[in-house]
């Protein structure tokens, strides 16, 4: 699977418990990853 441009930089940041699932939404909704890619770094549907 190819993923968005910033996906590496927002999963480790998440990885390394430097981002809450909050921010990992908001990159959503900026743009910066999917809503696939949201559950595949937190392990949840993303709501909006």
């Amino acid at each position: 699977m190819n993923h968005s441009a910033k996906f590496e930089k927002v999963k480790g940041y998440y990885d390394k418990g430097l981002w809450k699932e909050f921010q990992v939404a908001n990159a959503v909704v900026k743009g910066w990853i999917t809503a696939e890619e949201y559950e595949e770094i937190i392990g949840r549907p993303y709501k909006g």
